[in-house]
C-alpha cells in the first residue's frame, strides 16, 4: 500500500481517541460501558461453549447486565452521573462493549440500541462484537442511527496469524474480519479493529506483521490492548502450568511504539494497553496502572524521537 507523505499535528505523537471526539463535538466526550446481556457465539456453543482463552465471565466488560441484573437505562444514567463527577463531561458514546453485541434478532439490537441513544448528551454508539457476528441488516440498523450520532462498530480481529487466532479459541478466521470490513465500509459506520500484544505463541515480528496487515485495511481506528491473565480463563491455567509468561512492561511499551509506527496517521487510537479489574487480576500487575503507563508511552515517544506512522512516510506538522 502507498503511503503519502503528509504533515500531522499530533499532540501526543499518535493520533488518540480524546482529541479526535473533541475536535468533533468541541469538549470531552466520555464513552460509557454498558452490558446488554447478548452473550457470545464463543461462549455459548454457537461456536464453542468456552470462549476466547483471555475472555472472562463478564465477556471483557462490566458484567453490569448479567451479574447485576442492571438494565440499559440504569447503566445509562449511573455512567453519566459517573463521567459527570469523574472527568466534567456532558456529552457521551454509549458503548455496547461486553460480550457481542450484534448477537441477536434485529429488532432486539434495534430496541437496545435506542434506549441507549434516548437519553440526553448521548453523542456517540460504539458496537463492540465480533467479525463472524455481522450482516447487511443489522449494519443497516447502526447505519439508522447515523443522521444524528456518530456510529462506529468495533471488530475483534487480535491477530493477522490465523494459526494464533486457533490457539487462542478465538472461532474466526482473518478471511472473516476482511470480509465484514469490506462489508462495513459500504455504510455509513466507523470501524475500530482490536488487537493484542503478547498472544501467547507471538514473536514481535508476528505482532507487527498484524500492524502492517492493518494498515493495508480500510478501517478508521485501532485499539492496542496488553495481553493480561484474569482467574476463571483459559490462559490462567496456561499461565499456572507455565507454558505462558507475559510481556513487561518495558518490552511491552518497545513493542507498542514499534507497532504504532506502522500505523497510518489517519488511523484513531482508541486504547493504548489493557484495563485489567483489580480483583480478578494474576499478571502481570504493571497493567493496573493506567495512567503511569500511558505517561510512560509517551515519554519513551518523545526518547525514541518517533511518531504513528513514521514508517508509512508521515511527519510531524511543525516539525
Amino acid at each position: 500500500m502507498l503511503h503519502v507523505r503528509i504533515k500531522v499535528k499530533m499532540i501526543n505523537r499518535y493520533n488518540d481517541y480524546n482529541s479526535y471526539l473533541k475536535g468533533l463535538f468541541g469538549q470531552r466526550v466520555q464513552k460509557i460501558s454498558i452490558d446488554a446481556g447478548l452473550g457470545c457465539p464463543n461462549r455459548d456453543g454457537g461456536i464453542s461453549g468456552s470462549g476466547c482463552i483471555y475472555c472472562d465471565s463478564k465477556g471483557s466488560g462490566s458484567g453490569a447486565k448479567v451479574i447485576n441484573g442492571k438494565s440499559i437505562e440504569v447503566q445509562v444514567l449511573e455512567g453519566i452521573e459517573w463521567a459527570k463527577k469523574r472527568y466534567g463531561a456532558e456529552k457521551f458514546i454509549a458503548y455496547f462493549q461486553s460480550y457481542t453485541n450484534t448477537n441477536g434478532p434485529r429488532d432486539v439490537l434495534r430496541d437496545l440500541y435506542s434506549r441507549a441513544l434516548s437519553f440526553d448528551g448521548i453523542v456517540g454508539l460504539s458496537v463492540g462484537t465480533r467479525p463472524d457476528c455481522i450482516d447487511r441488516e443489522k449494519l443497516e440498523i447502526l447505519q439508522s442511527f447515523s443522521s444524528r450520532h456518530l456510529v462506529w462498530i468495533e471488530y475483534g480481529l487480535q491477530s493477522c496469524h490465523n494459526k494464533t487466532l486457533e490457539a487462542i479459541n478465538r472461532g474466526h478466521n482473518v478471511a472473516a474480519f476482511i470480509d465484514a470490513v469490506r462489508l462495513t465500509i459500504e455504510f455509513d459506520i466507523k470501524i475500530c479493529a482490536h488487537v493484542i500484544l503478547g498472544l501467547p505463541g507471538e514473536t514481535k515480528e508476528m505482532m507487527l506483521e498484524t500492524a502492517r496487515f492493518l494498515a493495508d485495511q480500510p478501517i478508521h481506528g485501532v485499539k492496542i490492548h496488553s495481553l493480561y491473565v484474569t482467574k476463571g480463563t483459559g490462559l490462567e491455567k496456561i499461565y499456572l502450568a507455565g507454558r505462558f509468561s507475559c510481556m513487561e512492561r518495558d518490552e511491552y511499551i518497545e513493542c507498542l511504539i514499534d507497532f504504532l509506527e506502522l500505523l497510518p496517521s489517519h488511523f484513531i487510537i482508541q486504547r493504548l494497553t489493557g484495563d485489567p479489574d483489580r480483583e480478578t487480576l494474576l499478571a502481570p500487575e504493571w497493567t493496573l496502572y493506567k495512567t503511569e503507563n500511558l505517561n510512560l508511552i509517551k515519554k519513551r515517544l518523545v526518547e525514541r524521537d518517533t511518531w504513528q506512522g513514521r514508517l508509512c512516510g508521515i511527519t510531524i506538522a511543525g516539525r
